[in-house]
């Protein structure tokens, strides 16, 4: 019998961006089944709640995607390694934008593999199109006034547009 691959793809998702959505997408060509990890970071205050931010990635997931049997969506707060090894995961997939997020990656790789040699992590370059999009961004932007249609999808748009900035 061969062994289902899980991948893990973290983040705090706030919000969730056309970014994440394509490194969800071409995650599912490399992984059997992909669990989108809501991190709960204690180190970051977000926007939206652990619950809105699911709500979010659920409603994308569904509309942008028509077989979802091969997408879960999972909260986790503590170590990530922890979070892989309870779903059976045997990688962690991470999207780089620019050099500049490699370093950081990078240190992250490594103390993740300490702490559980057998989880590998998995880098995908963004597209060329999403290279420069963040959560961060997107809110800024959206807080003075900008489009932000281009990066998020109309049901994240109406969320932000209810936090009043």
């Amino acid at each position: 019998m061969n062994k289902k691959l899980i991948g893990i793809y973290p983040g705090t998702f706030d919000p969730i961006t056309f970014g994440h959505m394509d490194i969800i997408k071409r995650s599912l060509s490399i992984v059997d089944h992909l669990i989108i990890g809501i991190a709960d970071n204690t180190n970051k205050i977000p926007l939206f709640s652990i619950y809105d931010r699911q709500q979010m990635i659920e409603s994308d997931i569904k509309f942008y995607f028509k077989n979802k049997s091969n997408i879960s969506i999972n909260k986790f707060k503590g170590l990530l390694t922890q979070f892989a090894a309870n779903n059976n995961a045997s990688c962690i997939i991470r999207g780089l934008r620019a050099v500049s997020d490699f370093e950081y990656e990078f240190q992250m790789t490594g103390m993740n593999y300490q702490l559980n040699p057998e989880i590998e992590t998995i880098f995908l370059m963004s597209s060329e199109k999403n290279s420069f999009i963040s959560s961060n961004f997107v809110k800024e932007v959206h807080k003075l006034g900008g489009d932000v249609s281009k990066f998020i999808s109309s049901n994240t748009i109406k969320n932000l547009d209810k936090k009043n900035i």
